[in-house]
């Protein structure tokens, strides 16, 4: 039957795809592209092939980002494709993979600086056609708790320093209950805007984490995990989850409460929470690359888990603005020093 690409699918067949997929993932679902479509200054696309009366045969679900509207959001704009695309392992399917590229040079390729492929498993298939199609590869570590493991074998991974500190939170005082109002989630933005100002960087609007709350908590989909001090919110962890695997999204704690040990408690709650709730895995996110120094991939190994080097693909498509967005980029940074 004939194969065509098309950029809207039915959402229960969307998602029954994704679900029956081997590697299907939250970031690959209609869930996530309402959430997306609901947040400021992201727009999400979607490009699927169907076959015959509406069979699906693959799905690429990714994100345009951009710092600002108008000229200047056109000057930032860059693809980001989480876990995708999701093929029919079937003796076609490098044809659908070309099929699939070729829209996406036309439809989403024009329209961005950059494209960044993160992958979620190995993709040694992938390489030859990614490298055919100008996209570079880059490798990057990921980590994976085994939550099949007993409580006291995961309790055993972790590092005898982490152990002492999530004890020493727990008689300290410190306590984690799960975030179900709005306002708390919006209390935990403020947290997370705090965060990545030290450490300047970009954070999305607090509209993700609205459309995130309205969207996928009704779903069981995202879960979001505050750390309390006599009654203070003073860390938060929100978590994604999906076919068997709970994915770390975003996480911090406010710096006058560190003695209180909020960053330890909170994943290793998260870890008790998720292996009761059935989940098979806890997947901690970016790592770093191999070769470079990294704090965030310190401090998340000596939870425990594995690494896991899936990597990423990248391909500029405007050099030029690429190299204005990175002297920008640096700028920013400086400026938020001051």
């Amino acid at each position: 039957m004939r194969a065509r690409v098309v950029n809207d699918l039915d959402y229960d067949a969307w998602s029954e795809f994704v679900n029956r997929h081997p590697h299907g993932s939250i970031f690959q679902s209609p869930h996530m592209y309402r959430v997306w479509q609901a947040t400021r200054h992201n727009t999400p696309f979607l490009l699927a092939i169907v076959e015959g009366e509406g069979r699906i045969r693959a799905v690429l679900q990714g994100v345009i980002q951009k710092e600002y509207p108008g000229v200047l959001g056109a000057m930032t704009a860059r693809a980001i494709v989480w876990g995708g695309p999701l093929v029919e392992e079937e003796d076609d399917d490098e044809l659908l993979l070309d099929m699939l590229f070729h829209q996406y040079r036309l439809q989403v390729g024009k329209r961005v600086i950059y494209s960044q492929f993160r992958n979620l498993w190995p993709q040694d298939r992938m390489k030859p056609l990614m490298a055919r199609l100008g996209f570079q590869y880059e490798d990057h570590l990921d980590i994976h708790v085994d939550l099949s493991k007993t409580e006291q074998e995961l309790w055993n991974d972790v590092h005898s320093k982490r152990r002492n500190e999530i004890r020493r939170a727990r008689r300290e005082g410190t306590e984690v209950r799960e975030l179900t109002a709005r306002e708390q989630v919006l209390q935990a933005y403020g947290i997370l805007q705090e965060v990545y100002g030290r450490a300047r960087l970009p954070l999305h609007h607090s509209s993700l984490f609205e459309a995130a709350f309205d969207v996928l908590g009704p779903e069981g989909l995202v879960r979001f995990f505050g750390a309390f001090f006599e009654r203070r919110l003073i860390g938060v962890i929100v978590v994604l989850c999906c076919n068997g695997t709970v994915y770390d999204w975003y996480a911090g704690s406010l710096p006058e409460f560190y003695h209180k040990y909020p960053n330890d408690l909170l994943p290793w709650h998260v870890f008790l929470w998720a292996r009761e709730a059935g989940y098979r895995r806890f997947d901690f996110g970016g790592a770093g690359k191999p070769v470079k120094a990294y704090g965030v991939r310190d401090y998340k190994k000596k939870f425990g888990g594995r690494f896991e080097n899936f990597g990423r693909f990248e391909k500029v498509h405007k050099p030029f603005f690429m190299r204005v967005g990175i002297i920008g980029f640096t700028l920013w940074k400086l400026l938020r020093k001051k």
